[in-house]
Order: C-alpha cells, then sequence, then structure tokens
C-alpha cells in the first residue's frame, strides 16, 4: 500500500523518464513502469541488483549496478528511499539537477529539518529555495524488515530553482560562521557591511541573495 501511494504521488505519464536511486528488492519497480515511458532503476549492492535483473522484465526498464548519484541520466520523476546516511547529499544533487518532481522516503528528523522555515539550517534554506516541499505521509518503522530505529516521512519536491554548485557550497559556508553576526560573516568573504544581524533574523530568500552576492563579488 505504501509503494502504490509512493508512484502515485508521483503523478507518472507515459511522457516520464523515472530514475529510482535505490533498487533494492523493487517493490517499487511494477508501480513505476506501469505508466512511465522509461524507468532507470540503479542499485549499488550486486547481490540485489542481480536479484531485480531476475524477477524483472519490463521493456520500458534499465536496471543498472553501481551509484546512481554517478548517473548522467536525464529524468523527468525521481523516486528513491533513500538510505538515511545519503539524505542531505541526495538534496544538494538533487537541487542542481533538472527535473519537474521527487518523491522520496527520508528519516522524520531530517523532513521536519528540511521543511523548517523558522530554525534555519543550510540544508532548509537550499531545500526551501529549490523545492515546495509537501509531507505525503508518515511511515512507521515497524513497516519495515529489518526494523529501523526511526520513522519516516514521504515526501514530495516539486522544482521550483536549479542551484548551481557553487551557490550550495557558499551557503554552506555561510552557516559555518552562524553565530557570528552578518558583519563578521561577509569579513570571511572580503566584503563590508554593517549589519549587525544574525543568520536566524533573515529569511531564507535573503540568506540566499547574500551568498549569491559574495559569489558575485
Amino acid at each position: 500500500t505504501i509503494a502504490e501511494s509512493i508512484v502515485s504521488n508521483a503523478k507518472i505519464t507515459k511522457n516520464d523518464v523515472i530514475l529510482e536511486v535505490g533498487t533494492g528488492h523493487g517493490i517499487l519497480i511494477p508501480y513505476i513502469c506501469k505508466n512511465a515511458k522509461r524507468v532507470y532503476s540503479i542499485e549499488s549492492d550486486r547481490d540485489l541488483h542481480i536479484l531485480a535483473k531476475s524477477n524483472f522484465d519490463y521493456s520500458n526498464l534499465i536496471l543498472e549496478h553501481g551509484d546512481g548519484f554517478n548517473s548522467d541520466h536525464d529524468f523527468s520523476i525521481f523516486i528513491s528511499n533513500l538510505p538515511y546516511s545519503k539524505s542531505r547529499f541526495a538534496i544538494e544533487w538533487l537541487l542542481q539537477k533538472n527535473f519537474s518532481r521527487a518523491v522520496i522516503m527520508v528519516q522524520a528528523e531530517f523532513a521536519e529539518k528540511l521543511a523548517s522555515k523558522e530554525e534555519h539550517k543550510s540544508i532548509s534554506v537550499l531545500a526551501n529555495y529549490g523545492f515546495k516541499i509537501k509531507f505525503l505521509m508518515n511511515v512507521k518503522k515497524s513497516n519495515f524488515i529489518p526494523m529501523p530505529k526511526v520513522d519516516s516521512i514521504v515526501i514530495l519536491l516539486e522544482k521550483k530553482s536549479l542551484l548551481s554548485k557553487e551557490l550550495i557550497s557558499t551557503v554552506n559556508k555561510i552557516f559555518s560562521y552562524r553565530r557570528k553576526t552578518l558583519q563578521n560573516i561577509l569579513k570571511q568573504f572580503n566584503l563590508n557591511m554593517t549589519s549587525k544581524k544574525r543568520l536566524d533574523e533573515l529569511s531564507g530568500d535573503e540568506i540566499i541573495k547574500i551568498a549569491q552576492e559574495i559569489i558575485r563579488s
């Protein structure tokens, strides 16, 4: 039911090319392949990849072994039950890609951090600038075998803006000085500003504009 709901929320049409990172046991594959033009499903575990090759034979499915985040496939929809350790990396990777929407499952705590507009983190500022974020469903840890230690949330990311690697890196660097005033932060980048404000007093868009100004300087 969860798998079906994940794919349903992706709103796949016959014109869509899907990238799934993490084939796993292929639970999502029948649902993804039903309507898509083409599906790239990439698995880093060789045994799981071989298992999928023997279990699935759809004309629009291409199964690959390797790191999905190293792939250069063009895609319109991204779907993944992300490994928790890869969640932040995946978000920053997606921010640099041109696509329509993504449906991903992440650790509940990470999802809350990602969507937060109150307590600024560099990843929340970047994500809210690049995506429209919507929570789709809570998934209890008891739904998994083996059972993880934490609950998950399935989220929908609809692309708003394409971000450069340089912009992402600059925002992350700004947040490494988050305890300083804006005046002192900008000194680190050889820029002058008299503002005594701190990052928590700025909106996400204001922080992005400061990062863009740093890049232009």
